[in-house]
């Protein structure tokens, strides 16, 4: 096994034949979903977190061990390689650090130093860097190198120039930039002051100063705002004598002839070179940092946003909210499809108010609705407050806000326009909003997930790697939940291990010139869909209709055969899967005993559970476990909150400094990460997700500001 599985083993800690198992697979073309769920023996039960923090990890070294190939072979085409060198270049465990030894070798652009090697002047430079015992006092040093015809016209001007070449030399050694870069991390402090005279949402920032090595995420991020937005001006203070004795106390000899050249040559150094490109390379460290949290913060709220519980198999009217436009309306059947739309005006006066309600009850009753879904965007809280007064005159219909973000990016769509041609884009946000409310993530799959707002300073984010990370928790969702073949739409069908946009727009074709699916089996016969992507997606795609209960669970074909085995040692049948009659397999299986089971089935013993597990549940969503939405019959205002009051609310965004929870007013509380929970928690994320019904007590509010604080530990 190579150097790059045993670091990556190490640093997992995992064995190495586990982690090398799992690179063989990947290597092979395999996917996360496939390997975290099929081939859990040759890694050991390992999570799709931990694959793909594996993954990630994988790319990066292979990406270092092939940067250190190109500066090898740029160093030795130099003839500068020396065994030394080529050993501190393979022992580089960074990026960072590789690019801080290949500094020197480099091919630079013109520099002071440059020019001062161009007059000749490298080797004063040199003598006087080395500080002989025997050396002469630099002056007369310098008068060797007087050339006027290169520009050199004075000991003056060869000092000068050899002062060039030394503080090159010092700001390009590797080990100066790890000894500085470890001071300011330990002692440096980054400041904002105010860059207008005015208030702003970064006044908090005006005068702000903080250790380097105690700044938060959120912070780094709201100060780089803050500078970028032209409000603040940001800088990183390092003791400056500090620096100066570090460098010098590792480069001058005590008592040198060349003491005085040196310290002159090491500040110019460390002014000009030095310092900007270290506190510029500190500030991004800072940066992405802050960005890998804030990304990793993102995933977390989006996976328990995506796995919300359906509301399946109820008429649901969608009310996307708006002042000018009016309130657009979509009522849609239990299954999606649209059965009306409409638009009404209830923020236009109470005699539209009284139409509207007198319009959307005509609708309830016609449909059979149950449910309303209220986009939480513009113009909500007075369609809330319509919505309240319409169901008192509709029993058992209840509504619940929904966040909208993301809906209009949707509307707009060339996905949305496909599947509505016949609708406006403010009504395709209407059948969106209802649709989130019964199935969350069939919905908001067609969505781009950074557009969902379940984060922090998104926009500020390395957007390539911010969708990576997120499209990696959608495709992990969906594949853990399974996928209708009948009744996905393509873009569902897109995330579904295996699959691209190609073969997704392929199955669906399939399925209206040829009609349901009646059988896994079938898939291979979608055009471009080979029996790789096959081994990839079928475990994942669920077929209702087929006459095999297998195929509507997430065992995978290739273990059909051991499955019926396995059924057979139980004394038991196929059928008695679909019947429902399998209530003893688990106590049979524990009698014969699982590890027998597996080694007559040919199977390995995790595998043999999985199969256990989903031949207990054929066909059922694993998100129906879960803890359903809360619906509501009433109101709240702002104004009904008081300082004490006990309410439940929804966790709706979990970020560095808290949590924002809904509590059934307009407006979502912040619960500080100080409120959470008596014992310490470095991230609120530790106790809490994004859907988590919690019970608050409301601390304050500011009517002005509308703002309200919360506490979870004090209503305990």
């Amino acid at each position: 096994m190579d150097g790059i599985t045993q670091q990556i083993a190490k640093e997992l800690g995992k064995s190495e034949t586990h982690i090398q198992n799992v690179i063989d697979l990947i290597d092979e073309g395999n996917t996360i979903p496939f390997i975290a769920r099929y081939r859990k023996e040759a890694h050991g039960a390992m999570d799709d977190t931990a694959l793909r923090t594996l993954e990630e990890r994988l790319k990066y070294l292979r990406n270092l061990a092939e940067r250190k190939s190109e500066i090898l072979r740029s160093i030795e085409s130099q003839e500068k390689l020396t065994a030394e060198l080529e050993e501190q270049i393979n022992n580089a465990k960074t990026l960072a650090e590789l690019e801080d030894i290949y500094r020197p070798y480099k091919p630079k652009r013109r520099t002071r130093a440059t020019i001062a090697k161009e007059k000749g002047l490298e080797g004063l430079a040199n003598a006087l860097y080395e500080q002989a015992k025997d050396m002469e006092s630099p002056e007369i040093l310098a008068r060797e190198y007087i050339n006027p015809e290169k520009g050199v016209e004075t000991v003056e001007d060869a000092l000068a120039g050899a002062s060039d070449i030394v503080a090159e030399t010092v700001s390009d050694s590797a080990e100066n930039r790890k000894k500085l870069r470890l001071l300011m991390q330990k002692t440096s402090r980054v400041t904002a002051k105010a860059a207008k005279d005015e208030d702003s949402v970064y006044s908090m920032y005006y005068e702000f100063n903080q250790p380097l090595n105690k700044m938060q995420g959120h912070q780094v991020l709201a100060v780089n705002r803050g500078e970028k937005e032209g409000f603040l001006k940001v800088s990183v203070e390092t003791d400056r004598d500090s620096a100066l004795k570090l460098l010098e106390n590792d480069i001058i000899i005590f008592n040198s002839k060349s003491e005085d050249f040196l310290c002159s040559a090491i500040a110019d150094s460390y002014d000009r070179l030095l310092y900007p490109s270290m506190e510029n390379e500190v500030r991004t460290a800072l940066t992405d940092a802050a960005c890998e949290g804030a990304i990793k913060n993102f995933a977390l709220n989006l996976k328990p946003l995506l796995m919300q519980p359906p509301v399946k198999g109820k008429v649901t009217m969608g009310l996307d909210p708006g002042y000018r436009m009016g309130c657009k309306v979509a009522v849609v059947d239990g299954t999606g499809k649209v059965l009306d739309t409409a638009v009404v005006y209830p923020t236009y006066g109470e005699k539209q108010k009284a139409e509207a309600i007198e319009k959307l009850s005509v609708l309830i009753k016609k449909y059979g609705v149950k449910h309303i879904a209220i986009g939480n965007g513009t113009a909500s809280r007075e369609t809330e407050k319509m919505t309240v007064e319409l169901i008192h005159k509709c029993e058992g219909v209840s509504y619940m806000i929904v966040s909208e973000a993301g809906a209009s990016v949707y509307s707009a769509s060339k996905l949305a326009a496909e599947e509505f041609p016949q609708f406006d884009v403010n009504l395709r946000s209407a059948v969106s909003i209802a649709r989130r409310l019964q199935d969350p993530l069939a919905e908001l799959v067609k969505i781009e997930p950074k557009a969902i707002g379940v984060g922090q300073y998104q926009h500020d984010m390395p957007q390539k790697r911010l969708e990576e990370s997120l499209d990696n928790v959608v495709e992990d969702c969906v594949n853990a939940v399974g996928v209708d073949i009948n009744t996905a739409s393509p873009s569902l069908l897109l995330r579904v291990a295996g699959l691209n946009a190609a073969t997704a727009k392929n199955i669906v074709k399939y399925r209206e010139e040829n009609g349901a699916y009646t059988a896994r089996k079938q898939i291979m016969k979608v055009p471009k869909l080979g029996a790789k992507a096959f081994e990839q997606c079928a475990g994942f795609l669920r077929v209702p209709e087929s006459k095999n209960v297998l195929d509507n669970t997430g065992v995978h074909p290739e273990s059909y055969e051991a499955t019926e085995k396995l059924l057979a040692l139980c004394d038991l049948t196929i059928k008695d899967v679909k019947n429902g009659s399998v209530e003893s397999l688990a106590d049979k299986v524990k009698s014969i005993g699982e590890n027998k089971l597996a080694e007559e089935c040919g199977i390995g013993v995790m595998t043999l559970r999985d199969i256990v597990k989903e031949l207990q549940k054929p066909g059922r969503d694993p998100r129906e476990a879960l803890p359903p939405p809360v619906f509501r019959t009433d109101i709240m205002e702002l104004t009904d909150l008081k300082q004490g009051m006990v309410l439940t609310g929804t966790v709706r965004n979990v970020i560095d400094f808290g949590a924002f929870v809904d509590i059934g007013v307009h407006q979502d509380g912040l619960v500080h990460i100080s409120e959470i929970c008596d014992k310490f928690i470095r991230h609120p994320s530790e106790v809490l997700s994004v859907g988590d019904d919690v019970k608050v007590v409301v601390l304050g509010v500011d009517e002005k500001k509308k703002r309200i604080s919360l506490s979870i530990k004090q209503a305990k």
